[in-house]
């Protein structure tokens, strides 16, 4: 067969198609019962994860699979956690309607509970600005920001009520939170705390995550659409994919050092990798049912998952 015939064989067949990742899946058992939310990837190699339903924050270690977790206190729920520049994890608490930080040495627990008028917030996720300044979301209708240095704690009632869910920070500085009662996304001024409405052109989407890529471009996945959407605020355009598959359910969105989506979808028990040049997805299904990918971080080569319904932890290398 003529070499140019050949390829273009492969091409039809996906093959020699770039979007068609080579990557390794891994799992990891936890402690039964430990219902993961989120996960963080610390510059140690280990992986943080909030056990939601045992009140408690984990750390595990890829290497040997071994997993350590704390008590973060009663009436604990935590829903989000991310790693900070010294390693330490940082909480967003529903339960205790705190912010807390684990010491990534002795897991020693700091806790910041919100102020009396923000009472039952439901946090959910947080972001670090570039001041080193912890922003969150609760989706009672705020948000916040937390100054480590300071201790001190700024809430604003979110422009549409109900809704702030995921969160992010751009390149250039910028904060923005994607509302998924509320289906928009919003830029928060890091300098006076105000927010700004940027409406999504599907109605009713349900904005749940967000996530910038290396340009300042934001992706948002949208529950009840079943789409990805990125918007650029640079040129104020939207454009929106539909996930794969009937009646798609897109959780979490995670872009990678490459500028790879990454997403989870709860109607097909499956991670999926969105190439935004070749327009195309990519899916690496669960091996077991339920698996529920609540969200998604990673760190270069790899992007991690915590299976909410399996009480496992999942990695794809590539």
């Amino acid at each position: 067969m003529h070499p140019l015939l050949a390829f273009c064989l492969l091409l039809l067949l996906g093959v020699a198609s770039p979007t068609l990742l080579a990557a390794q899946v891994q799992y990891y058992q936890l402690p039964h019962g430990t219902g993961p939310h989120d996960v963080a990837p610390a510059a140690d190699g280990r992986v943080w994860y909030t056990a939601q339903r045992q009140g408690a924050l984990g750390r595990l270690d890829p290497r040997s699979g071994a997993t350590e977790q704390v008590a973060l206190g009663a009436g604990s729920a935590p829903h989000g956690v991310i790693v900070d520049a010294q390693g330490d994890a940082w909480v967003t608490d529903s339960g205790l309607n705190a912010i807390v930080r684990v010491d990534g040495g002795p897991l020693a627990v700091e806790v910041f509970p919100l102020p009396a008028h923000a009472a039952d917030a439901n946090l959910n996720t947080a972001v670090f600005d570039k001041q080193g300044r912890l922003w969150f979301t609760g989706q009672a209708g705020i948000y916040g920001r937390l100054d480590p240095a300071t201790r001190q704690i700024e809430v604003w009632p979110a422009p549409l009520g109900r809704g702030p869910y995921g969160i992010a920070a751009t390149p250039d500085g910028g904060i923005w939170y994607a509302s998924l009662a509320a289906s928009h996304i919003a830029s928060i001024d890091p300098a006076t705390g105000v927010a700004t409405l940027i409406q999504p052109p599907t109605e009713g989407q349900g904005a749940r995550r967000i996530w910038s890529d290396s340009r300042g471009r934001l992706w948002v996945s949208e529950w009840h659409s079943g789409q990805v959407s990125r918007y650029d605020p640079a040129e104020h355009r939207w454009q929106s994919w539909p996930l794969p598959g009937s009646s798609p359910r897109p959780y979490s969105v995670y872009v990678d050092e490459q500028d790879q989506v990454w997403l989870t979808d709860f109607s097909a028990n499956a991670i999926l990798r969105f190439d935004p040049a070749q327009q195309r997805f990519q899916s690496f299904p669960s091996d077991r049912a339920g698996a529920n990918v609540r969200q998604m971080h990673g760190r270069a080569g790899e992007a991690w998952g915590a299976e909410s319904g399996t009480d496992r932890l999942v990695v794809i290398r590539y």
